[in-house]
């Protein structure tokens, strides 16, 4: 008789705040429209038969069984079958949850491929079967599938688990403003505030919007032109000193976004405004 025992170690895993949304199997029968589409989770995606692309605005994958595509909130999406075969996957929706991958910009999908891993399509198997019984514990069950397949993700791809909790957000929303209206002046892209925030972009730019009213450009925007408003009318620098300082690249589009905002020119407004102190 033989005997290994092997002791449990306390484990320094973060929390990963995953919640399950919903668990889904599709089949295309081709009788389905590929329409783009968003969601404000994100979305697992795992094909079990068939072959076809998943496409986003302005990129097209092929995929085939055994390959998982990781769609972050709000970007756009769309699968479809290729002619002559049907694409048959499974759809899990997590909410709470992203993913970044080392060396590739915060926020967009992720493709692996698990097809000499049959585990896998075990979990989404059990996932379904446990959603369909609605048994006592089905819920917790599922639940706990699902951290599991994170963490084979976690272990197989290197990703990085991103907690997209609303305290989060909401922190990470008044980082933003902050930065924006202590950085105005410097070169601020979406990009560069994904890098920033580790947020995916549509996220971003969502939950700003919801946060300020106004989306991260705007608000941008908005802060460079109080700014030029202010040395307009407080100080004797040029328009073009003004754009310089405000962050525009230029004269003539600062002068453009000025008068898109105020409707008079820089030169106009400086004018009447000095005017109206005298």
């Amino acid at each position: 008789m033989s005997h290994r025992q092997y002791l449990i170690q306390s484990s320094d895993i973060q929390n990963l705040n995953a919640r399950l949304i919903s668990v889904a199997l599709s089949k295309d029968e081709m009788d389905w429209h590929s329409t783009f589409h968003t969601h404000h989770f994100t979305e697992l995606f795992f094909v079990v038969n068939g072959k076809g692309s998943f496409l986003f605005r302005e990129e097209s994958y092929p995929i085939q069984e055994g390959d998982f595509v990781v769609i972050p909130p709000y970007v756009e999406h769309t699968e479809q079958s290729i002619p002559g075969t049907s694409l048959e996957y499974y759809v899990i929706g997590v909410d709470g949850l992203s993913f970044h991958s080392d060396g590739r910009q915060p926020g967009v999908q992720l493709f692996m491929s698990f097809r000499n891993d049959p585990f896998i399509a075990s979990i989404f198997s059990q996932m379904l079967y446990e959603m369909k019984q609605d048994k006592y514990g089905s819920e917790q069950i599922c639940q706990n599938l699902l951290e599991i397949l994170i963490l084979r993700m976690i272990r197989r791809e290197n990703i990085v688990p991103i907690v997209m909790d609303s305290a989060r957000i909401t922190k990470e929303c008044a980082h933003i403003k902050e930065y924006l209206d202590t950085n105005y002046a410097e070169t601020i892209t979406l990009d560069s505030l994904t890098r920033l925030t580790h947020m995916n972009k549509y996220y971003l730019v969502h939950s700003f919007t919801k946060y300020t009213g106004y989306s991260p450009i705007q608000y941008l925007n908005m802060c460079r032109m109080r700014m030029a408003c202010s040395l307009l009318t407080t100080s004797d620098f040029s328009i073009s000193s003004i754009a310089s300082l405000v962050g525009f690249s230029s004269q003539s589009y600062f002068a453009q976004a000025f008068r898109k905002s105020y409707g008079i020119s820089p030169i106009k407004y400086r004018k009447e405004h000095t005017t109206q102190k005298s």
